[in-house]
C-alpha cells in the first residue's frame, strides 16, 4: 500500500464520483478505478459500492477513510518535521558546560535566546569539566560544549570557537594582608596555601594556576582540594588557604571572603564553544552563531 493509493481513495470517498475524483487528481478515470480495485484487494474488503449513477462508502470504507486521513496527515507532519530538523528547528541539542559557566551573563543570554528562537528543539544541559566534555564530544554524547582553554592538545576532530576572555580573580580570606590591596600580583602568592580543584577533575584552571605560579618563580602549595567552586570559596572563608578562580565566581558572596583582580596579563581564562569538526548539524551551527553574536553584543556593551 502506497500513500498515493490512500490519496486516490480519499478523493473518491470525498467526491463520491470517479469522474470528479479523477479530475481532482489529474489522472484518467480508468487508471483510478484500477488503483481503487487494487487497494480493495490488498485491504481484503470492499470499500466502495458503485453503479453507473452513484458511488457510496461501505461500512468498511467509512472506517478506512478515517484511518486514511490520519495516515496522510501523519505523512505530511513527518515531512514538515524533517524539514524543520534540516533547518535546525527540531530535534535535540546536548550542550555541556563547565562549573563556572552558569555564572556568566553570556551563558544565560545564549540559553534564553536559543530557547526563544528554537522552541521545537529539546535542549539538554550537562555540567562537566572541560576534558570530560571533549571526550563526550568525541564519543558523540554531546553536540556542543562550553569549555575553558586546556594545557593538553585538543583532538583534530574538535573545533573551538572563542567567545570570551575572562579574567581570573584571587579569592582570599577577608583578614588576609593581601585583602588591603586593590590588585595582587601572582608572585605575592608565593608560600601561601592554595585551595584548588583536584588535578584529575579535568578543569582548565588547575594547570593554568601552575603555569602562572611557575612563571612567577614558584610552585603553588596545595593545602586542600575540592570539586565544587562553592566548596573552594567556603574553605577560603574558613582560612584554609587562598584560591584563583574565573571572575564569574565573584558573584558568590560569602562572609569572610574577598575577591581581588590579579595584575598579571596572563591571568585570564578563555571561554570557548567546542564542537565536532565534521558535524553538519544545523542545530549546532545555529547555536554557535547565536553564541558568537551574543558574545559580540556583550563585548560592545562592556568594552
Amino acid at each position: 500500500m502506497e500513500l498515493r493509493h490512500l490519496r486516490y481513495f480519499v478523493a473518491v470517498a470525498e467526491e463520491l464520483s470517479f469522474t470528479r475524483a479523477a479530475e481532482r487528481l489529474h489522472i484518467g478515470q480508468p487508471p483510478l478505478s484500477q488503483q481503487i480495485q487494487a487497494l480493495e484487494a490488498e485491504v481484503g474488503a470492499r470499500l466502495l459500492e458503485r453503479s453507473k449513477r452513484w458511488v457510496r462508502l461501505t461500512e468498511a470504507g467509512k472506517l478506512f477513510l478515517a484511518d486514511a486521513r490520519r495516515m496522510l496527515a501523519l505523512a505530511e507532519q513527518s515531512k514538515e518535521t524533517a524539514r524543520r530538523a534540516a533547518r535546525g528547528e527540531a530535534g535535540e541539542l546536548r550542550v555541556g558546560f563547565t562549573f563556572s559557566t552558569p555564572f556568566t551573563p553570556l551563558f544565560a543570554t545564549v540559553i534564553r535566546q536559543y530557547r526563544q528562537q528554537f522552541p521545537g528543539v529539546a535542549l539538554t544541559l550537562h555540567e562537566m569539566a572541560t576534558l570530560p566534555q571533549l571526550a563526550a564530544l568525541e564519543a558523540r554524547e554531546l553536540d556542543l560544549g562550553f569549555v575553558r582553554a586546556v594545557s593538553v592538545a585538543v583532538p583534530d576532530t574538535i573545533r573551538l570557537t572563542t567567545l570570551q576572555h575572562v579574567p581570573l580573580r584571587l579569592v582570599l580570606p577577608a583578614d588576609s594582608p593581601l585583602a588591603a590591596q586593590e590588585t595582587v600580583a601572582i608572585k605575592d602568592l608565593e608560600g601561601l596555601p592554595f585551595v584548588m580543584y583536584p588535578k584529575n577533575a579535568g578543569t582548565g584552571i588547575y594547570p593554568q594556576i601552575f603555569r602562572l605560579c611557575r612563571a612567577a618563580g614558584f610552585v603553588p602549595q596545595i593545602a586542600m582540594e575540592a570539586g565544587e567552586a562553592s566548596t573552594i570559596i567556603g574553605l577560603v572563608a574558613a582560612g584554609i588557604g587562598i584560591s584563583v578562580l574565573p571572575s564569574s565566581f565573584d558573584r558568590i558572596r560569602m562572609e569572610g571572603v574577598v575577591y581581588r583582580p590579579l595584575e598579571d596579563p596572563a591571568a585570564t581564562t578563555t571561554m570557548m564553544l567546542a564542537q565536532r569538526v565534521e558535524d553538519g548539524n544545523p542545530r549546532v551551527e545555529a547555536f554557535v552563531g547565536l553564541a558568537e553574536a551574543a558574545a559580540r553584543g556583550l563585548e560592545q556593551a562592556c568594552p
